[in-house]
């Protein structure tokens, strides 16, 4: 259970994309009925669960170590993607994505130990109604704070090498990822990150490209009118607009928030994250970072432009695309008969060769 333990009246997240991941991050409601959920990836290795306190909350979580190994091994930091996305990867939106499952099991098999955790607001009985019944804003520093916490619980299992270790952000995850050198403090060396399906671009830009693309082709479906796609289009960029010149969301007419984005609850955890540039951070990384980029050709969330533009800070970096592979670093083909639930879709082959190629010289 989630308790703040620094202020009686408890401070929840609606999470941004917790709304509009119906939108954006949904796959298709229907497959072959025959078609069986597919096997995990890799051995797996040992699993073990951990509790730890992170930015005022209990937060619990999943340690995966490598099977038939001895003494300390490398250790790897699963940071999650937005919205209220658990240690396994999975959100209400999206509940058997196991992104954080799949890449631990991989990790597991190349000899890298794993944590990820339940990213704040994730937890079963996770309530986001404050004191008086309404949703209060979210302090977005809660999600620096859990991941400083979580890569020193990372770093005090007994069978990790503090000084082998790598974080491995997806999507959002990605840009704590950058930023990791300065959330752990100086005492730790600087980790090498594996960023996947990293965005490119600042996060207000990246979320209007989302819901452009996804109000067009409702339009083109017959699912939205011209005129209601023209209003939550213009309201979408009315609220960016007022985020980035500091004014309130209250002071702006945003018709039913945008698919829950434009909220006030959330107009903190915008700002804070639409200041970050990936290109900057990555610009800004600790002199010889390793760097690995993993991202899926058929990604509807990250284009290919985004990656490209990260690219772009990087000096040094690794980049591998891997064909058929959506957002979740698992099959996709968009042809009739194809599996299109997540659990239907293998979890793609080229990533496990990637890590390892990749972490045996990161070190």
């Amino acid at each position: 259970m989630f308790t703040r333990t620094s202020s009686p009246a408890v401070r929840r997240r609606t999470a941004l994309v917790g709304a509009v991941g119906a939108a954006l991050l949904s796959t298709a409601a229907c497959a072959p009925a025959d078609d069986a959920a597919v096997e995990a990836p890799g051995v797996g290795g040992v699993e073990r669960k951990v509790v730890f306190e992170g930015g005022g909350y209990e937060v619990s979580g999943a340690f995966r170590m490598p099977e038939g190994v001895s003494g300390t091994v490398p250790g790897a930091l699963i940071i999650s993607g937005s919205g209220p996305t658990d240690h396994d990867g999975n959100s209400t939106v999206r509940p058997n994505a196991n992104t954080n499952q799949n890449l631990s099991r991989v990790l597991a098999d190349v000899g890298v130990a794993s944590l990820r955790y339940d990213k704040y607001g994730s937890a079963p009985d996770f309530d986001a109604r404050g004191p008086d019944g309404g949703v209060e804003p979210v302090d977005p520093l809660v999600f620096d704070e859990q991941v400083a916490a979580a890569y020193e619980e990372l770093v005090s299992q007994p069978e990790v090498d503090p000084e082998r270790v790598v974080v491995v952000g997806h999507s959002e995850g990605a840009l704590y990822a950058l930023r990791a050198h300065e959330l752990i403090g100086g005492e730790h060396p600087s980790p090498a990150l594996v960023l996947a399906a990293p965005p490119g671009t600042r996060y207000l830009d990246l979320i209007d490209r989302q819901l452009t693309e996804q109000t067009r082709t409702a339009e083109a479906t017959g699912q939205m009118g011209e005129s209601q796609a023209v209003q939550l289009l213009s309201d979408a960029r009315a609220g960016r607009a007022a985020i980035r010149s500091g004014r309130s969301l209250a002071d702006v007419e945003v018709g039913g928030g945008v698919f829950g984005v434009y909220t006030r609850p959330n107009e903190d955890f915008l700002a804070y994250m639409d200041a970050f540039d990936p290109v900057e951070l990555a610009e800004d990384l600790p002199g010889g970072t390793p760097v690995l980029v993993l991202w899926g050709e058929e990604d509807a969330q990250v284009s290919r432009e985004d990656v490209d533009r990260l690219m772009t800070g990087l000096d040094g970096a690794r980049r591998v695309d891997v064909p058929d592979t959506d957002h979740i670093l698992r099959r996709y083909r968009d042809e009739p008969g194809a599996a299109v639930l997540d659990e239907q879709r293998p979890f793609a082959e080229e990533v496990a060769p990637a890590l390892e190629e990749f972490l045996g010289t990161a070190w």
